[in-house]
């Protein structure tokens, strides 16, 4: 008997798992409670099977309370074979989760759900490790508190779920602002493309808890939830992270590239009674404050449209010229003011301005 065996009590129902022994007689049998029993050596008998609730004939000594002597064996008795080896012995197999298929590229999520979505406001929200793969992960799931950073949970998450990793309530919404999560795929019992390590840093809009909308429907959840990619395709998610010094120095330098040429000068008018150059600055940033959510076409349109009202405005006043300041760039919109004026203003002339006073990117056009 060791460590490890299952036994039987000789003399009373139950059994377990050979747990360990004290001194020679006793032995610990950890029963299906969990519990060390302490019984006689001599109590026990190792079994094979789990069914401890079948009590065993209990050990009879020979008559006479004598010790049972061994009988002599027959003749040919040990060459045949009992009936229990005859019978084939059960084979063990381990056991393989199914995958899904398309499971093998490594798809996870950080979700956040509320948990009572009509009060979003003020709800306790949970956080979640969605796995859609069939890879095992080894994950841990960190925050930050400037640089230093904390472990906020750690496991493992099987193959197609989703693992509850903390709740929180609204109050401790500024302690995830930046998190990060940290993998290791792998799977089990089985072959597999070896995927790399992944951690990915994640900036966490706190505002978004605040609106309905925010939480949409998901495959994952009964509920509205909040994703946000950890890995999409096999490929860990990178966000661009911008500090607030970065983004006042990149607005500094932009001032100062669009603030116009203190030698360009704005009006020239002629001596003896001529009319004077009006000057059109076309840049869509002296146009417009704000061009985001612009494209490129709808910003072309804007600065054809602003070189269409000039036009109209000075298409009877003779010998008017006019300068419109396009920059080089790849000339798509000194192209665009060409084919305008040969459509809807052929009577009207057009050269280079002066690149001495407008560098290489204006053109003037004379009213005739």
């Amino acid at each position: 008997m060791k460590i490890g065996d299952k036994v039987r009590f000789l003399n009373e129902v139950g059994g377990g798992t050979v747990t360990g022994f004290q001194g020679k007689d006793i032995v610990l049998v950890e029963d299906a409670d969990g519990f060390d029993i302490p019984m006689p050596v001599r109590e026990c008998v190792v079994v094979e099977t789990d069914d401890y609730n079948i009590p065993a004939p209990a050990f009879r000594p020979a008559s006479g309370g004598k010790k049972a002597v061994e009988q002599p064996s027959r003749p040919g008795a040990d060459s045949a074979p009992s009936p229990a080896a005859s019978l084939p012995k059960p084979e063990i197999s381990v056991y393989r989760q199914p995958e899904m298929k398309g499971g093998d590229v490594l798809n996870v999520y950080l979700a956040f759900v509320p948990e009572d979505i009509k009060a979003v406001s003020t709800t306790p929200f949970e956080a979640y490790l969605v796995n859609d793969s069939n890879y095992y992960l080894y994950y841990t799931y960190l925050s930050a508190e400037g640089k230093a950073w904390t472990v906020r949970s750690h496991g493992l998450v099987e193959p197609n779920t989703k693992l509850l990793l903390e709740e929180f309530e609204k109050s401790a919404l500024n302690e995830h602002e930046r998190v990060a999560v940290q993998l290791v795929a792998f799977k089990d019992n089985r072959p597999f493309a070896l995927k790399p390590a992944v951690g990915v840093e994640l900036r966490i809009d706190v505002v978004k808890f605040y609106k309905l909308h925010t939480f949409q429907p998901t495959d994952f959840f009964e509920t509205p939830a909040l994703l946000y990619d950890v890995v999409k395709d096999d490929r860990p998610v990178r966000q661009v992270f911008v500090s607030a010094d970065e983004l006042r120095e990149a607005l500094t330098q932009k001032k100062a590239t669009d603030a116009p040429s203190p030698t360009r000068p704005k009006s020239h008018d002629k001596q003896g009674g001529k009319p004077g150059i009006i000057e059109v600055d076309l840049h869509i940033g002296e146009l417009l404050d704000d061009t985001r959510g612009m494209s490129n076409s709808e910003m072309l349109n804007y600065q054809l449209d602003k070189f269409r009202e000039v036009m109209e405005q000075n298409k009877n006043k003779h010998g008017q010229r006019i300068v419109f300041i396009h920059g080089k760039g790849e000339g798509v919109l000194r192209k665009a003011l060409l084919d305008e004026l040969k459509r809807k203003y052929p009577a009207c002339t057009s050269q280079d301005a002066s690149f001495r006073e407008y560098g290489f990117g204006a053109t003037l056009v004379t009213v005739k």
